[in-house]
């Protein structure tokens, strides 16, 4: 008996490793902290987000570069000099995107769908359900997100 159960555990451990990759499974080392996170499932929720709104891009990167300004950017706390100086940077830099924006929207070149303002609805909803600076925290880093997706259109 005491055969069977090394044996099943011996097959269990196996297969686990084995299922791991086919189900996108990927274990993460950050320091001293690991997580397991499927990776794959991540990225085809977020393309399906981000080809919904393909059609309305202009609209979406106006309302998420607005949110970045208002919500993130002004919000961040830290006593970094450094960082917050960086955050500043960041912050002209949108700030030039939000006026070059600004003007294709007011040519009514930068179309508002429903599918844009539900995707932007949504990314407000899940900020505000957080404690704001961790939102804060949580939005700056999904900003490498926002950056990928802006690179891509180009």
């Amino acid at each position: 008996m005491k055969g069977f159960g090394l044996a099943f555990g011996l097959f269990s451990a196996v297969g686990f490793l084995l299922w791991t990759p086919l189900t996108g499974l990927k274990t993460l080392h950050l320091g001293s902290c690991v997580i397991t996170a499927n990776l794959q499932a991540i990225q085809k929720e977020f393309s399906e987000i981000r080809d919904s709104v393909s059609s309305d891009r202009c609209c979406f990167l106006r309302h998420v570069v607005r949110f970045y300004l208002d919500r993130v950017f002004k919000v961040y706390q830290t006593p970094d000099h450094h960082t917050l100086r960086k955050i500043s940077s960041l912050a002209n830099s949108f700030l030039i995107i939000k006026k070059d924006l600004s003007v294709c929207h007011s040519r009514m070149a930068c179309h508002c769908g429903e599918e844009a303002m539900e995707k932007y609805n949504q990314i407000l909803s899940h900020f505000t359900e957080l404690e704001l600076q961790a939102a804060v925290v949580k939005a700056l880093g999904e900003l490498g997100i926002l950056l990928r997706w802006m690179e891509e259109m180009l």
